[in-house]
């Protein structure tokens, strides 16, 4: 009877295990149908591997609560996590922290000097601090902030150029300031550099 009822407990964590890995991989599906198989990102749709969880869950709250407001998030991101529940949206969170990202490589290389020493150093004449002091030394995220390594040149260009603009931002963020004082010389060294960041 022992025997039995250890093996009905087995096959009951082995069934629930086996139906969550199910719904996370329709879950996994419909963000990689925009993200990339592997979740490694299109032109116009970040990468969301490696990305930081805790950054991914402050992403979709501001989906949902519409205020990253940028044409593409409103055409599809406001849509797509509008059913997704709060433990749905922890587990793909975790998920896509756990996959090991590729540089997208696609900026121009002739450029990545000027763009790491932006990075790395900032520009002091026009009061923008070194990115790395909130991104990490090697663009990994922290926190909350997001992972800007490797994501793809024309994303992160789109992004710095959306803000200058005056599109989403968290609240007290630096980005809408930082970006207005980007040239278009220096978004395009330093999301070039950021591109090949591994």
């Amino acid at each position: 009877m022992k025997r039995i009822g250890l093996k009905l407990a087995i096959l009951a964590i082995f069934a629930s295990t086996v139906s969550a890995w199910a719904g996370e991989s329709a879950a996994v599906r419909n963000c990689t149908w925009c993200h990339g198989a592997g979740a490694q990102g299109y032109t116009v749709a970040p990468r969301l591997a490696g990305q930081r969880p805790q950054y991914i869950m402050s992403q979709i709250r501001s989906f949902r609560e519409h205020a990253r407001n940028n044409p593409f998030s409103r055409q599809y991101m406001w849509g797509a996590v509008a059913a997704l529940d709060p433990y749905t949206a922890r587990e793909l969170a975790n998920y896509f922290a756990t996959i090991a990202p590729k540089p997208a490589n696609d900026g121009d290389s002739t450029l990545a000097s000027r763009g790491r020493a932006i990075y790395m150093e900032g520009i002091p004449e026009a009061n923008i601090v070194s990115c790395y002091a909130c991104h990490g030394p090697n663009a990994e995220g922290v926190r909350d902030i997001p992972r800007l390594g490797g994501l793809a040149y024309s994303y992160l260009k789109g992004r710095l150029e959306q803000w200058g603009q005056g599109y989403h931002s968290t609240p007290g963020s630096p980005m809408p300031m930082v970006a207005s004082h980007l040239g278009p010389e220096e978004i395009e060294a330093l999301t070039s550099y950021l591109s090949f960041v591994r």
